[in-house]
């Protein structure tokens, strides 16, 4: 029996293409998958549990979870998949709604969900969140492309899971985060020219698929594979941030 048949796991940006993947990725191992996104739901897999959910709002994230925990008392355990990237915007012309946008989503919807999530883990004694945050919050800063607020936003969700592992993981809820290089999503096919720079870029030379990506969260879920990481960082760049 895989460990995670029958646990119940929410997965937010489940409709993009890293959460889609982590989404299938658990439903195959046997997990209660709620795959949670402001829209695109309909492409997932018939029989996911799909809930639309806005991160930017306390409201909307408290209601979702509040009906998840209606319809059942077991622990939801939380990956936060969702993130959003502002398109080589140079910092000094960075309009403030374009912040307020990649950091809401990024890192406020980050700490509402895991406030949220958390809160009932902590209630019922246990509990696993993995953050999905990017070598480009702690470990490089991207290039030729711009990216201030996203790198911001990914060095805070960092910072945000280590400060909530000192302070739950004694009580049962344990959290990691999985920085990745870049993935090759239909996002940065794109960009063809900076694509290759990209690629280029890593000592293996290619980038991370999503099912490599999906199989990371499993490991930093799984209690027994990883269960004395607590507020790790795990890097998977293919070497980008060695050169």
């Amino acid at each position: 029996m895989s460990e995670f048949a029958g646990r119940r796991i929410a997965v937010t940006g489940a409709a993009g293409g890293i959460g889609m993947t982590v989404v299938r990725h658990l439903t195959d191992l046997g997990a209660r998958v709620h795959a949670l996104d402001v829209g695109g739901l309909e492409k997932l897999p018939g029989g996911v549990d799909a809930r639309t959910i806005d991160l930017r709002s306390a409201a909307s994230v408290q209601q979702v979870v509040a009906d998840l925990y209606r319809e059942s008392d077991e622990v939801v355990h939380l990956v936060n998949s969702a993130g959003v990237v502002e398109d080589d915007v140079a910092a000094e012309d960075m309009p403030l709604e374009l912040y307020d946008a990649v950091m809401g989503v990024n890192l406020r919807g980050v700490f509402l969900t895991c406030q949220s999530f958390g809160r009932e883990m902590l209630a019922r004694g246990g509990g696993s969140i993995v953050n999905i945050a990017s070598m480009s919050g702690t470990h490089v800063v991207n290039h030729p492309q711009r990216q201030s607020v996203y790198n911001t936003s990914k060095a805070g969700v960092a910072a945000l899971t280590r400060s909530l592992a000192v302070e739950w993981s004694p009580r049962g809820v344990r959290l990691n985060v999985l920085s990745p290089g870049y993935v090759d999503t239909p996002l940065n096919s794109l960009k063809p020219g900076m694509h290759d720079l990209w690629r280029d870029g890593t000592v293996i030379g290619r980038f991370a698929t999503p099912e490599e990506v999906a199989a990371s969260v499993t490991f930093l879920l799984d209690e027994t594979a990883s269960g004395y990481f607590v507020g790790a960082e795990l890097l998977m760049d293919g070497g980008f941030s060695l050169r």
